[in-house]
């Protein structure tokens, strides 16, 4: 585990999957980032998603992934103020796992759709 925000938590355990499954292993954080590669930076249009993830639990992983070093956040209107989000060199390095996540599904999980050629060609 690195420095950060998740030095003062319990872990599990040592095994690297179980700690990347503490920082990203919940319903909403991936699908944050997937939102976030695909262009989306701003609270109103993480609502917009096709999961509609709740106004509350938005705030909350937001929240967290700041503190777990997985995105910025920064203002970008002063009245009233809001804030837009962006992946840090960290959060980037989950475009492998999401795009190898997408294979994947496409390949076990019928109905899926396919991602867009632009997200499986980015780069961490």
């Amino acid at each position: 585990m690195t420095v950060g925000a998740r030095e003062n938590r319990q872990q599990r355990s040592g095994c690297p999957i179980a700690t990347t499954l503490s920082l990203v292993g919940d319903r909403w954080t991936l699908l944050i980032v997937r939102d976030m590669l695909c262009g989306k930076s701003k609270f109103g249009a993480f609502q917009d998603s096709p999961e509609k993830i709740p106004t509350n639990i938005l705030t909350s992983r937001l929240q967290q992934m700041r503190e777990d070093g997985l995105i910025e956040k920064r203002a970008y209107q002063e009245h009233p103020l809001r804030y837009e989000y962006t992946l840090t060199p960290k959060g980037r390095g989950l475009i492998p796992i999401l795009q190898n996540i997408s294979l994947w599904a496409n390949e076990w999980e019928q109905q899926t759709w396919v991602s867009p050629e632009f997200f499986m060609e980015l780069k961490p």
